[in-house]
């Protein structure tokens, strides 16, 4: 199993920043690609970022030149700094992991989310 536990959430001010991190912890082979997703209220979920151990990175692009996603393969932790902030921002963000297994099987793994609120 895989454990992912968030911090970093917050309130924030127009044009301000904010740092997320998550950790994976657990008995596992490999995670593949680490990242964040987020989901306002009566919208759906969205990419915001994600990144691989090799360091391919993917961004939302309602976040690209905003937020950068960097990770520490070492201890399997991702990173996302969000910097100038709107409100549209606001949203739970959730952390996503994918673990490789030995055999070449994956699977999905979501943290509980931690809330992001951006005001006016």
């Amino acid at each position: 199993q895989v454990q992912l536990v968030e911090s970093g959430g917050g309130f924030v001010q127009a044009g301000g920043s904010l740092r997320l991190s998550c950790a994976a912890s657990g008995s596992f082979f490999s995670i593949r690609t680490m990242g964040w997703y987020r989901q306002a209220p009566g919208k759906q979920r969205e990419l915001v970022a994600t990144i691989t151990s090799g360091g391919t990175l993917n961004y939302g692009d309602s976040v690209k030149g905003r937020f950068t996603i960097s990770r520490d393969n070492t201890k399997n932790t991702v990173y996302l700094q969000m910097n100038s902030l709107i409100p549209e921002d606001t949203a739970v963000y959730y952390c996503y992991a994918v673990r490789l297994f030995s055999t070449g099987r994956e699977n999905d793994y979501w943290g509980q989310g931690t809330l992001v609120t951006v005001s006016s």
